[in-house]
């Protein structure tokens, strides 16, 4: 049980025997080309889950979604079974089928210790639409499946801001829909971010300037937060909000991607919370192909692009790292995969491995840095959410986490 939510896990079911389904996360990035998976950690991770009902000789079943209809990487999961078989070592079967005879019938063959993988659930056009558990339960999905379903297990957190059919539609009429160890381990992890210890360092950089504003906006209305640290374009629209002209190519980036039209809203966060919003006092522009330096900003505007924080930002971060108790780190400093831009991320990661605090890392491109700087393992938790994450730093729940809080306990 995770005591805080209320919310039941494996600990309390017996699943031997049992036709265990699992949704899990396994989205994984794959080859435009070729349709290769490129990198295979979401299995790795989600493989602790079902090696564990595989050893309680469950009978499993994997429902799972890769990319969206009409995008590159929207496949067949049969590539996923056979990543999961060698992780696992031993064989995993896949049936080109979600929930047709074909499927049925290989759900009904399963014995105790076999592991089925059911087809990627987004080529069935119910699954994204947005419904409620009770809804989704009167789908074809579920009318066909359910009834072959002892027990649901999500654990998907990554996918549980979504209120999708394999996520939530099972809820009402399965006989035991329990959280799985990812998840467990996600909403324990996030429990001591949503009531820190203090002081709590939140450090938001990367390209979401928006979620970053509406995350600082939110630990900081809600008092979780001590003091919010930005870089990346994150910093960079903060200051530009603030008033300072970055330069013509600088401006442009945010132009493009649409920030301008946030100026207003970040100035009044920005004089709202002015004594806990630290900004950048320098930061590392590229002179010419991989040549640094460090402009204040009271110099700006620059000609150069803006690729990290400065050096002297570096120090007054790092100070403030070792002073918390509690640090979530979402959004790299800067281009962290040209060096020598990586600096100023990495020194946020050195910070953060020597402090005396518990530390949260997540979204794609600061979990990368942390295994390209060689970071893994000198964080408390590196989250698997990228959506996810952000919206339960600012919402403080999730839909499935929700729907897991009313129908574990039936």
């Amino acid at each position: 049980m995770i005591e805080e939510w209320g919310i039941k896990t494996l600990d309390d079911v017996d699943v031997s025997g049992k036709t265990v389904f699992v949704r899990v996360d396994i989205n994984s990035p794959v080859d435009p080309e070729t349709k290769r998976i490129l990198d295979d950690t979401r299995i790795r991770t989600h493989a602790e889950t079902i090696k564990e009902l595989i050893e309680k000789k469950a009978k499993v079943v994997i429902l799972a979604h890769q990319g969206r209809p009409g995008e590159p990487d929207f496949i067949s999961l049969e590539q996923h079974a056979k990543i999961l078989s060698e992780i696992l070592k031993k064989p995993v079967k896949f049936v080109k089928d979600i929930f047709g005879e074909k499927a049925k019938n290989a759900i009904k063959e399963l014995k105790p210790g076999e592991v089925l993988v059911l087809e990627n659930v987004r080529m069935w056009p119910g699954e994204r639409k947005k419904k409620s558990p009770e809804e989704h339960a009167q789908s074809e999905l579920v009318k066909n499946l359910a009834p072959l379903c002892d027990i649901f297990v999500v654990d998907a957190f990554a996918a549980a801001h979504r209120m999708h059919a394999s996520l939530v539609g099972f809820a009402p009429v399965v006989p035991e829909y329990i959280a799985g160890r990812v998840m467990e381990r996600e909403l324990k992890a996030l429990t001591k971010v949503l009531k820190p210890e203090k002081p709590c360092i939140y450090v938001l950089g990367g390209a979401k300037a928006e979620d970053s504003a509406d995350v600082a906006d939110a630990v900081l209305s809600k008092n979780i937060a001590d003091k919010v640290l930005t870089g990346g374009l994150v910093a960079n629209l903060f200051l530009y909000s603030k008033g300072y002209d970055l330069g013509k190519p600088n401006v442009e980036i945010l132009e493009k991607k649409g920030f301008l039209e946030l100026k207003d809203r970040i100035k009044k966060l920005l004089d709202k919370y002015s004594d806990k919003i630290v900004l950048p006092v320098d930061l590392g522009v590229e002179v010419e192909k991989g040549k640094r330096k460090e402009v204040k900003v009271n110099e700006l505007p620059t000609d150069y692009l803006i690729k990290d924080i400065g050096k002297e930002t570096m120090e007054i971060y790092a100070e403030e790292i070792k002073k918390a108790k509690t640090i979530v780190f979402n959004g790299p400093m800067g281009v962290f995969e040209e060096k020598p831009f990586d600096e100023g991320t990495r020194k946020v990661f050195e910070a953060i491995s020597q402090a005396k605090a518990f530390s949260l890392v997540g979204g794609g491109h600061t979990v990368a840095a942390m295994r390209e700087l060689g970071f893994e393992g000198k964080v408390s938790y590196a989250s698997t959410g990228g959506g996810a994450l952000i919206e339960f730093l600012i919402k403080g729940t999730l839909p499935v986490i929700e729907v897991l809080r009313k129908y574990s306990k039936k």
